[in-house]
């Protein structure tokens, strides 16, 4: 008797404070995430937030002490010398814009042929040479800077954006492969198999007939160039000579004025917050196109 009171007691106990749906254990878990989630947010925007308010700030103000009467004192005087006809941050930007939009671009196009060939032509040695190409993923490019730059001079390509072009184009090709490869992995043959009965070219079975199932993994190609193309300082520091030519990273590092080298840290601030936009701006844009294309991948691959 007393067993079954105590197994009914537990049994009861098991019931209202086990059940994952209980509402004791919902409240704990709600508080939890909004706890971790309030923390991510303070660690990861505070800096950026302080960042925007200190490019509106003058250089005299950053540098000296901080007190509470000062850190108020606001303009735009740091974005209008940036955006200034004269500027080299603008020039920067400028370069900056054309080399990764056009390595987005190229990248994208070539990885999702290259993709294409992987995925749906069977050739002898084909997952060998796939598998090549994910090895070159596994060399940074670092280590052959030295023969990259005799090659890019050899071709007369040095202090060229086209050849800053051509060789972000190559460091971030064999990860859109992957992503592409994988992408197409992913769409039935039976649907591409219909439309060439149909009569349709191999190009317009990608363009109009597979476009919408591959927009994820071309979004997340494209942004992937784009976004490495656009923080990458070592290659264009080592490529370009000419002031004209900087991209922003390499413009910003060269941001000094003054007889000893001063730094304006206010004009600096201002241009890493002008770098940041078109990177958020890109990701909050193509963000569902590029987690869905990271998750194929990740299943896929």
């Amino acid at each position: 008797m007393v067993t079954q009171t105590y197994a009914a007691r537990d049994g009861h106990g098991k019931h209202h404070h086990g059940s994952p749906n209980h509402p004791r254990d919902t409240r704990v878990k709600r508080l939890l995430y909004t706890v971790a989630g309030v923390g991510s947010a303070l660690i990861f925007g505070l800096p950026l937030i302080i960042a925007i308010l200190r490019a509106f700030q003058p250089n005299d103000v950053i540098v000296a002490a901080p007190t509470w009467s000062k850190f108020w004192n606001f303009g735009i005087g740091n974005f209008e010398a940036i955006f200034s006809p004269s500027s080299r941050l603008l020039s920067g930007l400028t370069n900056s814009l054309i080399v990764s939009i056009s390595t987005a671009i190229i990248t994208a196009v070539v990885a999702t042929l290259a993709g294409y060939g992987f995925s749906k032509f069977r050739f002898r040695g084909s997952r060998l040479v796939f598998g090549l190409v994910l090895l070159t993923m596994m060399v940074p490019f670092q280590a052959i800077l030295t023969p990259l730059y005799l090659q890019l001079n050899a071709m007369h390509l040095t202090d060229s954006l086209f050849g800053l072009i051509l060789f972000y184009v190559t460091v971030n090709l064999p990860f859109g492969t992957f992503v592409m490869r994988n992408a197409f992995d992913a769409i039935p043959d039976e649907l591409e198999e219909s439309a060439l009965v149909d009569g349709a070219s191999r190009a317009r079975v990608i363009v109009s007939v597979l476009r919408p199932l591959l927009l994820p993994g071309v979004a997340t190609a494209a942004l992937y160039a784009f976004l490495a193309s656009w923080t990458e300082f070592l290659g264009a520091l080592t490529f370009l000579t000419r002031d004209s030519l900087y991209t922003l990273p390499v413009a910003l590092l060269n941001l000094q004025t003054g007889a000893y080298g001063q730094i304006n840290y206010g004009t600096l601030v201002a241009g890493s917050v002008v770098a940041m936009i078109p990177c958020i701006a890109l990701y909050i844009g193509l963000q569902r196109f590029y987690i869905a294309g990271l998750s194929s991948g990740a299943l896929k691959g």
